[in-house]
């Protein structure tokens, strides 16, 4: 968990990597959603180039699914869910129905100012969905991806007015999860500041 922008997505992947747990990111099922033209990805344009939170009823449908559907023998990895408290009680009724439990939230945490100036930054790549930011991970090609040289690109909720409104929807509903998870004993806090290798070091000593 964290706000918009605070390494969820990249600590993610690196758990992926270098633990063999399988990824579960609501955002990418979305944006691939989205980008196919199919009927949930034309339900989640409306919300997601707003900033806003799409559907909690779209949501949790999505991970029941990808939970059910797929083998997670190696555990599993939540990013970007459970964004309200109404979801989270959904992944609790989930997982009760023999999907595994939950071992830790992860919390990243990061100053607003830095939050805004990462997203504002941030450039994607079309092809393979590699993170590149402008002023601290840069691509060695303007505007192509040091992977594949895919085409790099400029996500429309990552833009700076877009951006504060993800951060008065993320204060508004998906903060109270974080107490959701602090009473239920769950909830690990780190700082998000610094390169990705010295976070993750904090990650991995945390998660078990």
């Amino acid at each position: 968990m964290g706000a918009p922008g605070a390494g969820k997505g990249t600590q993610a992947r690196l758990l992926e990597e270098r633990r063999g747990v399988s990824h579960i990111s609501t955002g990418d099922i979305l944006r691939d959603a989205r980008r196919a033209g199919t009927a949930l990805g034309r339900e989640a344009e409306r919300y997601m180039a707003q900033g806003l939170l799409v559907p909690d009823d779209v949501v949790i449908g999505i991970v029941a699914d990808r939970l059910a559907a797929q083998n997670h023998s190696r555990g599993f990895l939540l990013d970007g869910f459970p964004r309200t408290v109404r979801q989270a009680e959904a992944l609790d009724r989930i997982l009760g129905e023999g999907n595994g439990r939950l071992d830790a939230v992860l919390s990243l945490t990061v100053p607003e100012d830095e939050l805004v100036r990462r997203l504002a930054g941030r450039r994607i790549c079309r092809q393979c969905g590699a993170m590149f930011q402008l002023d601290v991970d840069p691509a060695a090609r303007v505007g192509r991806c040091d992977r594949c040289g895919g085409e790099l690109y400029q996500r429309e909720d990552d833009r700076e007015e877009t951006v504060r409104a993800r951060f008065e929807i993320y204060a508004r509903d998906t903060a109270p999860v974080l107490r959701y998870y602090r009473d239920a004993g769950l909830l690990r806090e780190i700082s998000g500041v610094g390169n990705r290798e010295e976070i993750f070091k904090h990650v991995a000593a945390i998660l078990p």
